[in-house]
């Protein structure tokens, strides 16, 4: 039984903001930690991207679910189970006494984590007016970007005085305060309905993104010769899953697990496109620049989180002012520039090399993430706001899914260029600091190109028309 509309939305929306800001940070703060891990459990570099890799992945095939947990049970039982997961995660991460240990920890944070993103935008989808959501998912934006470009910055404070495993022992006491909290103060502002849970569609998805993402992530390991499977492979298995999966939503309509429907909605399709090409270049860069500037640069953890933290910054800056002027102005003021800029950061990026300044590579840094920044909460609101009211939560699980899939594709995609490519600089005689430079180059170009395609996308999006929500909401 949703509580009805005498619920205070804001209290409720700030404890969910900030339950979503802890997890969602978990994202990439291993990322300083990854040379440390390598070294602690003897693994290369294109096992150790497994602790994000397989973070996203499980975001992925979760994510899809969440659409009808939350179309099937009270919004306090998902965020229950949500912060029970990430908490269980965390604690078992903090305790993990072998590299395979510490994987199994992060897919149990990822559960929670991605049930947490599309439960925040479909109570804010219920409960906030369709000309205040602008600022709004401004806030929104903070958590989807801002949480991941600061966790390398966290990271490295802390590694920098203590192990590793402390990231996980200061996250836990907050994640349980978040649980109690949780329990005694969410309430329902959705009305569960009896909706099946088909389970075909569940097998498939997980072997669409887990064959997809996999496959991406074993063309890296092949550089080092340490992939047991083929990478075409996988890749043949998550390309076929993924077509079926597609072909049965289709077919069940109403009843599918993810209701592609939404993609019908020409606005929601063009924001989504460019949601997972910005998600690319976020998370592909966030995996390259501790790795660039700790092997290629000499620099240490603590100096690594502190040059990625004025990004972080201007991106949480930016967020709520971007929100309040997508309300005045629409998406396409927003959205080309910061498309432009996104794209201009990236090829600046390609210049990196071992005599690189730190100054060039924070001010590459800040310019990526105000491109980001002016993207985000636009496409967000454009997306979403575009939908029908009973739309809404597999609106939210479809564009969580493409931003974790566009997310673990980016990092498999950049790690792989940049192993196979220092790998070649290495045979030819180039000492490790400029392999790795010119692995990271490489990489960082397919950035560009990619983001490239995000500047001519910009200039086909559009403001949603207004959608009546229904009062009893």
């Amino acid at each position: 039984m949703s509580d009805g509309p005498g619920v205070r939305t804001g209290p409720l929306i700030a404890l969910l903001v900030c339950a979503a800001f802890v997890v969602i940070l978990n994202e990439t703060i291993m990322g300083v930690a990854l040379p440390d891990l390598m070294i602690e459990f003897s693994v290369p570099a294109t096992t150790a991207q497994w602790l994000t890799t397989a973070f996203l992945l499980t975001m992925a095939i979760v994510i899809p679910i969440s659409g009808w947990l939350l179309t099937r049970l009270p919004l306090r039982t998902v965020f229950v189970i949500a912060m029970g997961s990430f908490a269980v995660g965390t604690l078992l991460a903090g305790l993990a006494p072998v590299f395979g240990v510490l994987v199994v920890a992060r897919v149990v944070q990822a559960v929670g984590t991605a049930l947490m993103m599309p439960l925040l935008m479909t109570t804010i989808l219920n409960v906030v007016p369709a000309e205040r959501r602008g600022r709004m998912m401004g806030i929104v934006s903070i958590v989807i970007s801002v949480a991941p470009a600061i966790g390398p910055t966290i990271s490295g404070v802390v590694l920098d005085q203590l192990s590793w495993r402390w990231m996980f022992w200061l996250v836990l006491p907050i994640a349980l305060i978040a649980l109690v909290a949780g329990a005694i103060k969410v309430r329902n502002v959705t009305e569960p309905t009896q909706a099946p849970l088909d389970v075909i569609s569940v097998v498939l998805s997980a072997f669409a993104f887990g064959g997809l993402i996999y496959g991406l992530s074993s063309i890296g390991e092949s550089a080092t010769g340490h992939t047991p499977v083929p990478p075409w492979i996988p890749l043949v298995v998550g390309t076929l899953a993924l077509a079926t999966f597609i072909w049965r939503q289709l077919g069940l309509g109403s009843r599918a697990l993810l209701d592609l429907r939404a993609f019908s909605t020409p606005t929601f399709s063009v924001a989504v496109l460019l949601v997972a090409v910005s998600m690319m270049a976020l998370f592909g860069t966030l995996i390259l620049l501790p790795i660039y500037l700790q092997t290629a640069l000499g620099l240490s953890t603590l100096a690594t989180g502190l040059m990625l933290l004025p990004g972080g910054l201007v991106m949480g800056l930016l967020a709520p002012v971007v929100g309040g002027l997508f309300d005045r102005l629409g998406p396409r003021p927003l959205v080309a520039p910061g498309a432009f800029a996104t794209c201009l950061a990236l090829w600046g990026m390609t210049t990196f090399g071992t005599g690189t300044g730190q100054g060039t590579v924070i001010a590459a840094h800040v310019l990526l993430s105000a491109g980001l920044a002016f993207m985000f909460t636009p496409l967000l609101t454009s997306a979403l706001g575009s939908l029908p009211h009973e739309l809404y939560s597999h609106g939210s699980a479809i564009v969580g899914t493409v931003q974790q899939v566009a997310g673990a594709a980016g990092t498999a995609l950049f790690v792989t260029v940049m192993t196979r490519t220092s790998a070649a600089s290495a045979k030819d005689g180039a000492e490790e600091m400029t392999s790795v430079a010119d692995g990271v180059h490489a990489a960082l170009m397919w950035g560009g190109i990619i983001s490239a395609t995000a500047v001519v996308l910009a200039l086909f999006v559009r403001r949603p028309r207004p959608v009546v929500v229904p009062e009893a909401l």
